[in-house]
């Protein structure tokens, strides 16, 4: 039920998620051992990535991944450090191997989204958008739709954030959960000194 953290943009569109599965499909998604000992490593969901699943990866989004552990959210496309917020979104539905740990993000809150538990910080971003969170299990999908496992959806956070931005209400900023929380109707941005900034609309 997370929204807070998608990314919208042109690269996201059907031709370019087709080109990403196939170069993925190539690539061939199993972990190399050799790799997997590397300290350059790109670890994903406990996982390490073979370097050819890495640069198909870096060739589609055209930037470099860095050596680290991460999470990602098969269902909403949602990604993040291992023990971190999400820290942006890139194109749902890939395989790598391993599901999502429901501490994943070392969240102790009583809100789980597809499986991942929020920790404090991002379930507060989320609750200043959408208003309160009902502890419990929700699905999140890629187009923003949430509601508890199980049930129908009950709000599109992404147009919820649009809404909380104030479209077409001009440039503005606040200070928010230790970091800045603004946007210019058509994009919201959070910014936080200790870790990644997080986009969301038509940025």
């Amino acid at each position: 039920m997370s929204n807070a953290h998608f990314v919208h943009c042109a690269a996201c569109a059907a031709p370019f998620r087709a080109w990403v599965v196939v170069m993925l499909t190539l690539a061939g998604l199993p972990s190399e051992p050799a790799f997997a000992q590397s300290r350059d490593a790109v670890v994903v969901n406990g996982v390490a990535l073979g370097e050819r699943v890495v640069g198909a990866l870096e060739s589609a989004y055209a930037t470099r991944i860095a050596p680290g552990r991460y999470w990602y959210d098969a269902r909403s496309g949602l990604w993040g450090r291992e023990g971190g917020m999400a820290a942006g979104r890139i194109e749902p539905g890939m395989n790598f191997g391993a599901p999502l740990a429901e501490n994943a993000s070392g969240g102790r809150t009583w809100v789980v989204v597809n499986g991942r538990r929020l920790p404090a910080a991002e379930l507060a971003m989320l609750q200043s958008i959408v208003g309160p969170v009902v502890p419990g299990r929700y699905w999140l999908d890629a187009q923003g739709n949430a509601g508890f496992e199980g049930g129908p959806p009950l709000v599109n956070v992404v147009a919820a954030a649009r809404h909380a931005a104030g479209r077409g209400a001009g440039g503005w900023n606040r200070n928010a959960l230790g970091g800045n929380w603004g946007g210019d109707g058509d994009c919201s941005y959070y910014s936080h000194p200790d870790g990644p900034s997080v986009m969301i609309g038509a940025c």
